[in-house]
């Protein structure tokens, strides 16, 4: 387990405001049992960020044949729906939702090129809103296999995610389980796979990023 590099930042800032007001009720010689409160707060907010930005060493072994989980999380669409950005056709929509308590670390569901990244702006509704795949800020991206097939995945914020970070561009090579980006405080990503993939994951499952398969192609 290690500190992923996305929370220095973070963990700054809460280290910096514990020592404030730690410093600050010592200075004014504040009631015992206030002194209580703001140690335990501070170990809580301390607690808090170092969980939501672990990083879990993994060892993946990649397999062309399946599509592997992009996050930890849970598994809340499994639908046929209409992709209108890139393919323009009917895919196999598989959603998992992040909670604040996941693992953040986004991994790379195949191997290949990046044949098409996009960034977009957008609004921070809750991640499970239907709209929130088309809305909200997000970015997409498109990877190609050996073999041709390509497989769409979406970073989407959500009503507390305000920062997605992304580590590709188009025309890098990926491979499978390597971290392709981080989002921030609960958020989701969508993976939009060919009609007909034999999906192996239920609506409702748990599921581990770069170990969990959630498809055969």
């Amino acid at each position: 387990m290690k500190f992923h590099k996305e929370g220095y930042t973070s963990l700054a800032l809460v280290v910096l405001f514990i020592f404030i007001i730690n410093a600050v009720a010592d200075y004014y010689d504040a009631p015992e049992a206030i002194k209580w409160i703001i140690y335990i707060v501070s170990a809580f907010l301390f607690l808090t960020i170092v969980q939501f930005f672990r990083s879990p060493i993994k060892r993946v072994i990649p397999d062309d044949h399946v599509v592997l989980c992009p996050a930890d999380g849970k598994v809340v669409v499994i639908e046929e729906t209409e992709e209108t950005e890139y393919f323009n056709d009917k895919r196999v929509q598989v959603s998992i939702f992040m909670s604040p308590i996941n693992v953040h670390v986004n991994r790379n569901p195949v191997s290949g090129i990046v044949s098409f990244f996009k960034y977009h702006p957008g609004k921070f509704l809750v991640a499970w809103h239907p709209k929130s795949s088309t809305d909200n800020e997000r970015t997409t991206i498109v990877v190609k296999k050996d073999n041709g097939v390509e497989v769409l995945f979406r970073q989407i914020a959500g009503a507390l995610a305000r920062r997605i970070v992304w580590y590709v561009k188009e025309n890098d090579k990926v491979k499978q389980g390597d971290e392709f980006g981080f989002i921030k405080f609960g958020s989701r990503v969508d993976l939009f796979l060919p009609v007909g993939t034999d999906v192996h994951v239920k609506i409702g499952q748990k599921v581990i990023g770069g170990k969990t398969v959630i498809a055969k192609l």
